[in-house]
């Protein structure tokens, strides 16, 4: 949220009836059809899933517009401010218990189902030669030999670069505080760049993974827990890095003020969010 009038409106803006919930709930149909339809090779499914996906897309470019111009335009004051944090937070509170679950499906394999399948009263009946080791495919592997990706390759290198883009963003966040639109300007560009940098890295390292070092989706539980976690995460740092552009695209257009600018802090919030879940991952992923 974000205003450049020095006057906030003395009521609670209610706005009025729009048809964009009704069109954001018909383009997620049209996504989940369509995404069922394309993965069981059904004629017409990646139309509609594509469909879905271009509903989508337009309705929140819309919808977030509107808001944008409601919020330049005065029409909001401190409760709405509030309200607008507490959704945030509890948005962000959403996506920790999604990675919260990824994480205790990682520690169940780890501490209890590996354990407990190579033990001696399982092994004779499920798993014969089992070991309790990390990382394991699983008692149903079949697809040769695999190495783990190391930690202080890539893995150690996209640390420091999101470590790295933190401390950008929060340089563009005290530039937008002392009115140095330049430094706000720079710093959220080179967040941006890092994020982009990141997931090139990412991809480079999918394809060694895959190709050289035989990690897979067929990798057993291994090698799903590790696109699992890692590829929700680069997932969000893509949808991050697209909230940091358009939030920069909004600083080229004049928006936010020192006073008024929850729009940039909310999708700080995320970014520092992605920030830290790439943290634990790094630790219980690649290093231990």
């Amino acid at each position: 949220m974000s205003s450049n009038t020095p006057h906030q409106a003395p009521y609670y803006f209610v706005p009025s009836p729009s048809t964009y919930p009704i069109t954001g709930s018909v383009a997620l149909l049209l996504f989940a059809l369509g995404s069922v339809l394309t993965m069981n090779a059904i004629q017409g499914g990646p139309y509609v899933l594509g469909a879905g996906i271009l509903t989508l897309l337009y309705m929140m470019f819309i919808w977030f517009r509107k808001v944008a111009h409601e919020s330049e335009g005065g029409l909001y004051n401190k409760r709405v401010g509030m309200s607008f944090r507490w959704s945030m937070g509890w948005f962000i509170f959403s996506e920790v218990m999604f990675f919260a679950a990824f994480f205790g499906a990682l520690f169940y394999a780890r501490v209890l189902s590996i354990p407990d399948l190579a033990s001696l009263e399982h092994q004779a009946l499920l798993w014969p030669e089992a070991t309790n080791a990390w990382p394991n495919a699983g008692p149903a592997y079949d697809g040769g030999p695999f190495t783990p990706m190391g930690a202080w390759g890539i893995p150690a290198l996209n640390t420091f670069l999101l470590l790295t883009s933190g401390a950008t963003l929060t340089w563009a966040h005290h530039g937008l505080l002392h009115d140095n639109r330049g430094q706000l300007k720079l710093g959220l560009f080179l967040t941006i760049l890092l994020g982009v940098v990141f997931l090139g890295f990412q991809v480079y390292e999918y394809t060694h993974a895959y190709s050289d070092l035989n990690v897979k989706l067929t990798t057993g539980v291994f090698g799903s827990l590790f696109y699992l976690l890692t590829g929700f995460h680069g997932f969000h740092v893509t949808i991050g890095a697209t909230m940091l552009i358009v939030i920069l695209c909004r600083v080229f257009a004049g928006h936010f003020t020192s006073q008024n600018h929850f729009g940039f802090e909310a999708v700080a919030w995320y970014w520092h969010f992605v920030d830290v879940v790439w943290l634990l991952l790094f630790v219980v992923v690649y290093w231990i």
